[in-house]
């Protein structure tokens, strides 16, 4: 049955194991020879694109990435028909959207697996390649407590749903009206969650010993114009060395990256000796990498 990942929680917590453990096996067989991954992209990307036509040529194969303005999506051709072409040239097929709504039409009518490479509800490629960073920092997820500072966005939820799934424990610090809905809770819940995670509008509450403390841009790309207002919402939840020093002793400071210094990290935090972004960014290779071969096992 084709596998499709929109999100953590269309995995199962083995299976997403195994894709972490296939990220940590350093060898690259050729899986993909003769073959093509289909990359379609709605929005610039630096770390996205460069990690994905990478693992896709690592395991023997070609990456064919495209924008929306070059195949007419949105106006010219429906993205179901779109789909249904692209279907017949790719092995596996990858899309960076603005509305997740484009991601799920393009699963409803795919015969091959689709890859949510991020859109507005979700990013879990991000989320694997989060998972994947922890585990190599500690060894083991499970019992391990993470913390999220800032608005519950498409990286805090699969991060989320990720962390509940391999047995960590969840903290939020989001401003009122940026954390998670009641909706959010109960996905937390079926994805293993031991109860609804802890919430709070103070960030050195939510990073109170925790491991891991993640946060991620306060206005997102789409938000533009809501810049202003957020600037102001998100006042007092930057991550400086105050935040950081109630954490665990040997706590990481992560971010998916690109980092605003002085907004919501300050520049002491990201570039220190507790940062793990750079090797957050790596991962994203691996991890990536990791899935299609998960992928690409379902489909032997």
């Amino acid at each position: 049955m084709t596998q499709h990942l929109l999100d953590l929680d269309d995995l199962s917590p083995a299976q997403l194991t195994r894709i972490l453990d296939l990220a940590d096996d350093p060898s690259r067989p050729p899986h993909l020879a003769g073959q093509t991954v289909g990359l379609y992209f709605e929005k610039p990307s630096l770390r996205t694109r460069q990690s994905c036509e990478t693992a896709v040529a690592q395991l023997g194969g070609h990456p064919v990435t495209f924008r929306s303005d070059e195949i007419g999506g949105h106006g010219r051709e429906s993205m179901t028909d779109i789909t249904r072409v692209l279907s017949g040239y790719h092995a596996i097929l990858g899309a960076r959207v603005f509305d997740h709504a484009v991601l799920e039409e393009m699963v409803a009518c795919s015969q091959i697996p689709v890859v949510n490479l991020l859109s507005d509800r979700a990013h879990p490629c991000q989320s694997l390649a989060d998972l994947l960073t922890m585990r190599q920092e500690w060894g083991s997820l499970t019992g391990a407590t993470v913390a999220w500072i800032g608005d519950f966005n498409n990286v805090a939820r699969s991060l989320a749903l990720g962390a509940a799934m391999t047995g960590m424990h969840v903290r939020i610090a989001s401003p009122v009206g940026f954390g998670p809905t009641p909706g959010d809770i109960d996905r937390l819940i079926l994805a293993g969650a031991d109860g609804p995670p802890f919430m709070s509008n103070r960030p050195s509450e939510a990073a109170a010993g925790a491991d891991a403390v993640h946060t991620d841009v306060w206005s997102s790309m789409g938000q533009e114009d809501e810049s202003a207002a957020r600037q102001k919402a998100f006042e007092g939840f930057q991550v400086d060395a105050s935040v950081m020093a109630v954490a665990a002793e040997k706590a990481v400071f992560m971010h998916c990256l690109p980092a605003h210094r002085g907004e919501e990290v300050a520049a002491a935090v990201v570039d220190g000796p507790q940062s793990r972004v750079i090797v957050q960014a790596h991962n994203r290779l691996h991890a990536f990498r990791g899935l299609l071969r998960f992928l690409l096992e379902g489909a032997d």
